[in-house]
Parts: structure tokens; C-alpha cells; sequence
């Protein structure tokens, strides 16, 4: 019996399990949760212990995904778990267009309406999001989040732990550097650097004020 165990039982743990089930990979699906036993279902699915408890609840047919949207906190569980040797896997949901000739690192998650195209290569831990479009040639690192509606043009570069907000746009070409946020509905048209907040139109870098707004 094949089963997904999905680390975090909040918002975003819910959308991965409910695309889990719409690929009808695996035949369980439950949850490891900070809250269990506290929180013991979410929807329908059962959350049966702690994260710190995962050698003891995992099996060697088992797959795991992490579930938690932040994204240095996802990509330091994901680093923990395969310095363990636990097996992690790719969540994407069947209404997700993903060329065969992309690539796609152990712990992504793509969800519906989303569009990867050829020669793409997306890091461990990275979350493309619902109708976000990744185009061809991309170099996604890990734990990137490209959120909703956001769109990436061709040969577009994006450092580690950085967020694409909603609605946000990228220029062909363009690169984002690591830990750096681009704000909804922005519009990337030159490079950004590392560490930073960019928003506008075309995407500036962030006073202070404005980075309260970036993820709006």
C-alpha cells in the first residue's frame, strides 16, 4: 500500500494533500503535525504524529513531502530528512502542464493550472503554484516559491528561498538572487540582487515601508 506522509498540517500541507490525492499516486495520505495530538484530522485526512517522530512512524515503502510554506524552514526540514535518508518525493497535481523535459528536484510541488516548459530545472523544496507559469530554460534553486498567477519568462534565474509573489511577472532573462521577495504584481525587468524586497512597475527595490506590502 503506497502511502505520501506530508510534514505540516496547515494551509498550504492541505493543498499539497489535495493535489496528492487528485494524482491518485498514492493510496494513503496522512500528516505529521507540531499540534498532534491536538490536531489529530485535517479535512479528511488523519494526522497520526509529530515530525520529530518520523523514523518511527516511516516504512521503507513510504514517500514524504514537506508541507510548510516557509520557505528556509521547508528547505531546512527537507536537508534534515535526506541527511537521514528518507525518501522524499514530487507532488503535482494531474491539471499541471509539466514538459517531459523539465526537471524537477525530490520535495517540489506544483499545483494546478501551472505550466512548466522544456529545459526548466526546479530545485528540492520548490513550490510552483497555482496558474504560475515557469517557462523554457528556467534554473529554479531550492525552496523557491513562485506564487499564484505569477509568470517567469525564458532563461530566468532564481536564487535560493526566494518568493515570486502573486500576480508578479519576470522579463526573458532575468535574474533574482537568493532570500529576496518580489512583490504582488510586480514587474521584473532587470536583475535583482540577493536579500532584498522588489516591487512595482517595473519592480524597484523596496523602501522600508514598502516591503509591509510586498506579499499583499
Amino acid at each position: 500500500m503506497r502511502r505520501l506522509l506530508v510534514l505540516g498540517a496547515g494551509g498550504h500541507g492541505k493543498v499539497v494533500a489535495d493535489a496528492a490525492s487528485a494524482s491518485r499516486k498514492w493510496a494513503v495520505i496522512e500528516f505529521l503535525d507540531d499540534r498532534h495530538p491536538e490536531h489529530g484530522r485535517l479535512e479528511d485526512w488523519k494526522v497520526i504524529a509529530r515530525p520529530v517522530d518520523i523514523a518511527r512512524v516511516v516504512v521503507a515503502d513510504d514517500e514524504v513531502i514537506v508541507g510548510i510554506g516557509d520557505n528556509a524552514r521547508r528547505l531546512a526540514i527537507i536537508e534534515e530528512l535526506l541527511s537521514r535518508g528518507i525518501k522524499l518525493t514530487v507532488v503535482a497535481h494531474p491539471a499541471a502542464v509539466i514538459s517531459p523535459r523539465a526537471t524537477l528536484a525530490p520535495g517540489c510541488v506544483v499545483f494546478a493550472g501551472a505550466v512548466i516548459n522544456a529545459g526548466t530545472s526546479i530545485g528540492r523544496g520548490c513550490i510552483v503554484n497555482t496558474g504560475a507559469i515557469v517557462d523554457h530554460d528556467c534554473r529554479l534553486d531550492d525552496a523557491v516559491h513562485v506564487a499564484p498567477g505569477s509568470a517567469l519568462g525564458g532563461n530566468v534565474r532564481v536564487g535560493r528561498r526566494s518568493w515570486v509573489g502573486i500576480g508578479a511577472s519576470v522579463r526573458h532573462g532575468a535574474s533574482i538572487g537568493s532570500d529576496t521577495m518580489i512583490g504582488a504584481g510586480a514587474a521584473v525587468v532587470a536583475d535583482i540582487g540577493d536579500n532584498v524586497v522588489a516591487v512595482g512597475v517595473p519592480a524597484r527595490i523596496s523602501t522600508r515601508g514598502d516591503s509591509d506590502r510586498a506579499a499583499e
